[in-house]
């Protein structure tokens, strides 16, 4: 009789585990993913939330992950592998109007800081015509600032000027080096890098003063409805590291050091000196302006571009808040 008592509660428990699998909560225990999608001075706010320990100090256990470019990590922040992405708003607006469900959280830096860093065989911006110019990725920032600088000197992208995809920032100054691009666009500290080695800047593009969406804070439109209060901590955490890297400059230059992987002094001080003291936003809301930017210049490639709502494309709501309750403002006593 017991026998037949265990055999029969054996085949409950089996039953029970087929129709409520245990998979379920284990899904809800894995950590957050956050990605940067370029090795530049404009993603030090996510390494300095890490590095700083604000992430943890809002609750928030963290992965940090590397992407090759804002490609790569907008596929991954669509197909859920990540939460939160520290990317271009070009590429956010560009997914969007393809249909993704994604949105901006924040905008940390509101220009374009790249250069258009030329070889010997330029020496003045019409020499440009018939040559090559070296980005990252279509889609890209770096590819919005290409077209951009191209047509500031009244030459068209493509048919006048050769955009060749390299990769990382790395690999298209060892393209430069070896003379198969004539030119590129280039961020910090790669500029730096690259004037050392006797390329010459024919155009800092920041330097236009035109509004941009350059690099903020990204995540899925489902995402921040069903977990607002992640998406709030979140923000709060990398608002609190930017107040960290302008008042602590030490701290920044180690921040940077370590995911830029370089000890030279000369790279860390113009990098901080362009993407924190310049260029970084102490309250990086998202604008109707710098969305409007982006928006314009995706329109003459993306017809789908023209006419959108800009309100589609970030949630300024949570960045308000920080600012509304004086949370942004305690951080600068």
């Amino acid at each position: 009789m017991n026998r037949g008592f265990r055999l029969v509660s054996l085949f409950f428990f089996l039953l029970a585990i087929f129709l409520y699998p245990v998979s379920a909560p284990a899904q809800e225990t894995r950590k957050l993913r956050a990605a940067y999608t370029s090795i530049s001075g404009n993603m030090t706010p996510l390494w300095a939330a890490r590095e700083g320990g604000y992430l943890k100090k809002y609750g928030l256990d963290v992965d940090i992950i590397s992407m090759p470019s804002g490609n790569e990590g907008m596929n991954a922040l669509i197909a859920g592998e990540v939460e939160f992405l520290a990317i271009a708003g070009s590429t956010t607006a560009t997914a969007a109007v393809g249909g993704a469900e994604v949105i901006a959280l924040a905008t940390t830096i509101e220009r374009l800081v790249t250069s258009l860093i030329v070889g010997p065989a330029i020496q003045k911006p019409e020499d440009l015509k018939g040559k090559s110019v070296g980005i990252s990725r279509f889609g890209t920032s770096i590819d919005t600032a290409a077209r951009m600088a191209i047509q500031h000197y009244g030459l068209e992208p493509i048919k006048d000027v050769a955009i060749t995809q390299i990769g990382a920032m790395s690999s298209i100054l060892t393209a430069l080096r070896a003379n198969r691009i004539q030119a590129a666009i280039l961020s910090y500290p790669s500029i730096t890098q690259a004037r050392r080695e006797g390329f010459r800047e024919l155009l800092d593009i920041a330097s236009l003063g035109m509004p941009y969406a350059s690099t903020g804070i990204s995540v899925r439109k489902a995402f921040v409805q069903q977990r607002r209060d992640v998406a709030t901590n979140y923000v709060k955490a990398v608002v609190e590291a930017i107040a960290r890297l302008k008042k602590d400059k030490p701290f920044a230059l180690e921040v940077m050091s370590k995911y830029l992987r370089t000890k030279d002094r000369d790279v860390l001080e113009e990098t901080y000196g362009v993407s924190v003291v310049r260029y970084l936003k102490r309250v990086p809301l998202p604008t109707p302006e710098a969305f409007r930017s982006v928006l314009e210049e995706l329109a003459q490639t993306n017809p789908k571009a023209k006419g959108q709502d800009l309100r589609k494309f970030y949630d300024d709501s949570i960045v308000l808040e920080l600012e509304r309750s004086g949370f942004i403002n305690s951080l600068y006593p």
